[in-house]
């Protein structure tokens, strides 16, 4: 099937999920989850299908964000039926206003319609962008890379025997099934058929999005997130935090990239940075850290010279940059000129630095002695999300249901003319 009869399937499908009420929507959702589990062996056998194709062509890594397995699978359920139990946003009354004249004026939360989604080569977006669409009242049309779309269409496959079960149509819920550039062009180009358009990969997916789309886009995803290591940071603490925003997986897009350390302890912290991220990790059999460094770190750990667009990269990768600062205000400047509005943590046990950093730096989600790691939908109360937004209009930070519904005034009067 083409990718726009797939698009008028949606189009057509879009009007009985605005309609369809909370307890519809949830017992469909819970049956969708329910159908995953059933389905595991048949998604595990294709998934094991990307996962030989793409051996030897992709990164360990990238592996590792493609791979499923039966716990997995479980999270992604879980996933979903958090979504069920998340209130529904569609109909709420966002602001109420009582005019002299008595005209009573309510904007109301609605569905945006149709969202299409653009995704590379992980799996799970297919089942959290469903869940999170149809929840908030949509039609939802899966874009996957061609590495996970064995995986994905098994996936979808289960995930719309759960619509039917509930009554809703399970048109309302399509995987694209050419996986050439030009699909994704379509759906750029789809005006009338798609109200939003998500891209959640990497660089290249959301600049072609953002560049080329003529339909609405939700800017997503690429994370250069840094680390600022202040002179009164808890080095014990900072460590631990560094090490779990860069290792604990290194392919997400709130993974620790950069790591900016004050002047001041640089002399006794990077040595331990290095310790812990290099030997150690090599002495227990873990992937250590490639640390590239500026020319001021480099004279006192050993490592990899940073390189020209060193502190611009995502690298997705067990690398991290590293800089030598004179203070918070240097670390500010270097966050200001390389970020990519993502995530930021300062690690200081000083309060007034730690207020000025999280004023100052203009990203989606600014920390205070915590990991990057934490920016994630699950991980706010949001249930799983759509992806990270790092624009300023209409979303940002996670994009959970409340961020998937547009609004519209809802007037009522008694006669009144103007």
């Amino acid at each position: 099937m083409t990718t726009m009869e797939l698009l008028e399937r949606a189009r057509k499908a879009k009007g009985a999920m605005a309609l369809a009420d909370t307890e519809t929507k949830n017992r469909a959702l819970l049956a969708m989850a329910d159908a995953l589990e059933a389905d595991r062996e048949t998604i595990l056998a294709a998934n094991a299908q990307d996962l030989e194709a793409a051996r030897g062509t992709v990164s360990e890594v990238m592996l590792d964000r493609l791979a499923l397995s039966g716990e997995r699978i479980a999270g992604m359920a879980q996933g979903i039926r958090e979504v069920a139990q998340l209130p529904d946003p569609v109909g709420e009354v966002l602001q109420r206003v009582e005019r002299p004249n008595g005209l009573v004026i309510e904007r109301t939360a609605v569905p945006m319609g149709v969202i299409a989604i653009i995704y590379e080569s992980r799996p799970n977006v297919t089942s959290d962008a469903a869940a999170l669409a149809l929840k908030a009242g949509s039609a939802c049309v899966l874009r996957s890379g061609k590495e996970a779309h064995r995986s994905a269409a098994a996936i979808v496959a289960a995930l719309k025997k759960g619509l039917q079960e509930a009554g809703l149509p399970a048109d309302a819920l399509e995987l694209v099934e050419d996986t050439s550039r030009e699909s994704a062009n379509e759906l750029m180009r789809a005006r009338g058929y798609v109200d939003l358009l998500i891209p959640r990969g990497g660089a290249g997916l959301i600049r072609a999005c953002v560049d080329n789309a003529a339909v609405p886009v939700v800017e997503t995803g690429t994370g250069i997130c840094h680390i600022y290591v202040d002179q009164k940071a808890d080095l014990d603490m900072a460590l631990n935090i560094v090490e779990n925003a860069k290792c604990s997986r290194p392919s997400v897009c709130n993974a620790a990239e950069v790591c900016l350390v004050d002047r001041a302890v640089a002399p006794e912290f990077l040595p331990r940075l290095q310790k812990r991220l290099v030997e150690e990790r090599r002495e227990k059999g873990l992937p250590p850290v490639e640390l590239r460094l500026d020319q001021e770190a480099a004279a006192l750990i050993p490592g990899t010279p940073a390189g020209e667009r060193d502190f611009d990269t995502e690298f997705l990768d067990y690398i991290l940059a590293v800089k030598v600062v004179s203070g918070v205000k240097e670390a500010m400047a270097h966050i200001a000129a390389h970020s990519t509005g993502h995530s930021e943590s300062i690690i200081t046990a000083d309060e007034a630095a730690a207020r000025a950093f999280q004023a100052g730096v203009d990203s989606a989600a600014v920390y205070w002695n915590a990991s990057t790691r934490f920016t994630d939908g699950g991980e706010f109360g949001l249930g799983c999300e759509m992806g990270i937004s790092t624009q300023k209009l209409h979303a940002r930070g996670p994009l959970g249901l409340r961020e998937l519904c547009t609004f519209k005034y809802v007037i009522r009067g008694e006669g009144q003319v103007r």
